[in-house]
């Protein structure tokens, strides 16, 4: 357990500036898929401020303790997070899914969040990507 407490701390205490572009990528990130999927009515959000506590209270901190892993164990770790919060997203009813979208005419109903579960789980390593470019894009020049 030290050793995890000792890895989360090194990978949570980071530059502010860094927690600075993942909060804003990550919220309009919410804020577009939220609406995407909302007009695709393929599923919603209950209310729109969901977005600050999945995007920037749930993802953000599980995206910097992913930071710097490769890409498979981004993605099979942000699985089993995305796994959770799409169940209980669902099973709460704070998520909404439109009765006979697109993803349960693909692959069923019975599938429909585990469909959801393996496209969210991209957003871990894309969005450490994503992240990471613009930081530097951003502050490299005042690190040099």
């Amino acid at each position: 357990m030290k050793d995890f407490i000792s890895y989360a701390k090194s990978k949570l205490f980071v530059d502010p500036k860094l927690i600075l572009v993942y909060i804003v990528i990550y919220f309009a990130w919410g804020m577009i898929m939220n609406y995407v999927g909302t007009k695709t009515e393929i599923a919603r959000f209950t209310h729109w401020w969901q977005v600050f506590s999945v995007y920037l209270v749930y993802m953000v901190p599980i995206s910097l303790l992913l930071r710097g892993l490769p890409f498979y164990q981004q993605y099979a770790y942000g699985l089993v997070a995305m796994g959770f919060l799409e169940f209980a997203g669902y099973a709460l009813e704070t998520s909404y899914a439109y009765p006979h979208n697109i993803l349960d005419r693909l692959f069923n109903i019975r599938n429909f969040s585990l469909a959801m579960s393996l496209f969210f789980a991209l957003y871990f390593p894309a969005g450490n990507w994503a992240v990471g470019k613009v930081y530097k894009a951003l502050f490299k020049s005042e690190k040099d």
